[in-house]
């Protein structure tokens, strides 16, 4: 279906987003969506590295490795993003008195 717009169609889609959006955010909505798909293409590598190690170690390798806590998973910040990298955590509930 996108390959079969013409020229004509496509200035025409691209005036009316400005005109939705206007000319000021569109470069911050273009830089949000450009951060959030590098950090899911780096959790997609992340979850395939996951995958790709072994599930459960030989009874040999176990019994060489003393049990070691998991290093903090962290996300790495995108470039250009002033905030430092920042571990993962788990969401708790929070409690309402």
């Amino acid at each position: 279906m996108i390959g079969n717009l013409k020229p004509l169609e496509i200035v025409l889609i691209i005036a009316v987003i400005l005109l939705l959006f206007g000319a000021k955010k569109l470069p911050d909505m273009a830089r949000s969506l450009g951060k959030s798909a590098r950090i899911l293409k780096s959790e997609a590598k992340a979850m395939k590295k996951d995958d790709a190690e072994p599930a459960a170690p030989t009874t040999e390798a176990a019994a060489d490795t003393a049990p070691q806590a998991a290093p903090a998973r962290t996300i790495q910040a995108a470039p250009g993003d002033v905030s430092s990298a920042r571990p993962v955590s788990e969401a708790k509930p929070t409690t309402q008195n």
